[in-house]
């Protein structure tokens, strides 16, 4: 596996890479695809629902022609010393960075004098930048501003709103984990769960969408295939960087002394094997026309540090785990981006708004309960039933997108005010 992008290009090149390159991790990198993705397919969602005249614009005074006000400077100069302190303290501390990332992010770690710079160089370009458009007299202007050009701060609401929601998820269904280390656990880089940041991002958007006027029904309908794109990719790096999210042992393999994977023997049968706990094993070997990374992985270098040893191995990432793993992240990002270019060809085919969204919520709910049989997780005692986190709002979102498609039927009407504003 490749937890950064160091361990990633001294694999391809088989040479040593810098030190700095650790701290650029690989599910960041899929994350962050992930985002571009979503944002691509969202605004292109979000401009067809313009032209049919779903989505009007809003209209917003502007005052141009100002010089740079003492709030903008100070602002410039906060975030000028924010980023510089932080990029600046990097320098000369890579390897004590690169294993947690986001908990020097988070920390009161930095470089004061990079700092310092940056403030003044971020303050004097925001200066330099409105006295170049400064008028002898200010104008204001009234500009029309469509759903689509809010595309930033909707991925800024997406981000944060989903990571707090991932986190917050994450905790709950490890509970005895979070409590061990709140700190360490939340400043992870690892440890997101998936259904927590849908949940709250969608709550964020319900009240950002009432703010400026979007119909929230469109708003769902338009970001649908991005969110299921997005998950897709973003399992691929759950994958590639061995971050734990994966399934239970498949025993017919186990590592072997060179850290490959191999048949497990009779004598492995004897060994570690019988000491796995029963509920979080299975036994599958591969036919021969099946790859055997299929059913089963490894994951060495996991970013998660969860395994043994592996032999003549030093740095950050030298764990493997002893026994198989199914790779359901890997069955997750093939269906999940297959399902993607389902719902892309079927998003003009719903004659209600809102179906769409609740046509994901099906395919969603399924394809996470399904996997969940093989995945091993946190489970709770409900007495006759011991569902986990994923399988419990699985269920309420296949429900929830069944009552949708069932009984919201409001069908959208072309207004003769709105038709002013319909692209052609």
């Amino acid at each position: 596996m490749y937890p950064d992008f160091q361990v990633l290009f001294q694999s391809i090149f088989g040479t040593d890479m810098p030190v700095w390159l650790s701290i650029f991790k690989t599910f960041g990198f899929f994350v962050a695809l992930s985002f571009i993705a979503a944002a691509w397919t969202t605004i292109l969602e979000l401009k067809r629902k313009e032209e049919q005249g779903l989505l009007i614009p809003e209209i917003s005074s502007i005052t141009v022609g100002e010089p740079a006000s003492t709030n903008e400077l100070i602002w410039s100069a906060v975030l000028g010393f924010v980023l510089g302190y932080k990029v600046g303290g990097l320098f000369g501390h890579f390897s004590e960075i690169s294993p947690n990332p986001a908990g020097y992010l988070f920390s009161v770690k930095g470089s004061l004098i990079v700092g310092i710079v940056g403030a003044l160089v971020m303050a004097y370009s925001t200066y330099a930048e409105k006295k170049k458009k400064q008028l002898p007299e200010p104008e204001t202007k009234k500009v029309a501003i469509y759903p689509h050009q809010r595309m930033g701060e909707i991925l800024a609401i997406a981000a944060i709103g989903g990571l707090i929601g991932a986190k917050i998820f994450n905790a709950l269904e490890s509970w005895d984990d979070f409590i061990k280390d709140p700190a360490g656990n939340l400043l992870s880089s690892s440890g997101l769960t998936f259904y927590g940041g849908l949940i709250v991002a969608t709550a964020a958007f319900y009240f950002y969408a009432r703010k400026y006027k979007i119909p929230f029904r469109h708003l769902c309908d338009a970001t649908t295939p991005g969110l299921m794109l997005a998950y897709g990719i973003g399992r691929l790096g759950c994958h590639f960087s061995g971050d734990g999210d994966w399934g239970k042992f498949n025993t017919a393999y186990v590592t072997g002394p060179d850290g490959a994977l191999r048949l497990a023997s009779a004598n492995d049968k004897y060994g570690f094997i019988h000491q796995l706990p029963r509920t979080q094993e299975a036994f599958f070997q591969a036919p021969g026309w099946l790859p055997r990374w299929m059913v089963a992985m490894n994951y060495p270098h996991n970013v998660n540090h969860e395994g043994i040893q592996m032999m003549g191995c030093t740095g950050d990432y030298c764990n493997v785990l002893p026994v198989g793993v199914f790779p359901t992240p890997v069955y997750e990002a093939v269906t999940c981006i297959l399902l993607f270019f389902l719902l892309w060809a079927m998003r003009k085919k719903f004659r209600y708004p809102l179906h769409l969204f609740g046509f994901y919520l099906i395919l969603n709910g399924i394809e996470r309960f399904l996997i969940e049989t093989i995945r091993v997780n946190y489970k709770y005692d409900l007495g006759f039933i011991h569902p986990s986190q994923a399988e419990i709002i699985s269920v309420v979102m296949v429900l929830a997108g069944i009552g949708i498609l069932l009984f919201y039927k409001k069908k959208e009407i072309v207004s003769e005010e709105v038709r002013p504003f319909i692209k052609e």
